[in-house]
């Protein structure tokens, strides 16, 4: 799937964005369309492409479904659930992120 527009850094990148996704259990073809996807993406985002944008237009750190980012100063929420563990809040392993953070007092 590698492309002619594509350096040769962008393809080393599709190689190892496709083997880390074949070892994930992926099939061959939707490792290719997420190898392809991911170095397009960044080509774009680099300004190596002739728009120059991303095709979601914007990258402000909130999902794509919508929402506003969790807020838990910055942390993921696999570091929330440690931190919540490492204070035994109950219930912690059915918690998302807002609710980790919540539970942690991060408002």
């Amino acid at each position: 799937m590698p492309q002619q527009a594509w350096s040769d850094k962008r393809e080393r990148q599709y190689k190892d964005i496709k083997k880390s996704e074949r070892q994930r259990g992926r099939s061959e073809e939707r490792a290719e369309e997420i190898a392809a996807r991911t170095v397009n993406k960044t080509r774009a985002q680099h300004g190596e492409t002739k728009s120059g944008k991303s095709s979601g237009g914007k990258s402000s750190g909130t999902s794509r479904r919508g929402g506003q980012q969790a807020k838990g100063s910055g942390k993921t929420r696999d570091e929330l659930y440690e931190e919540a563990r490492r204070r035994n809040i109950d219930g912690r392993s059915k918690m998302n992120k807002q609710e980790l953070a919540n539970a942690l007092g991060r408002h």
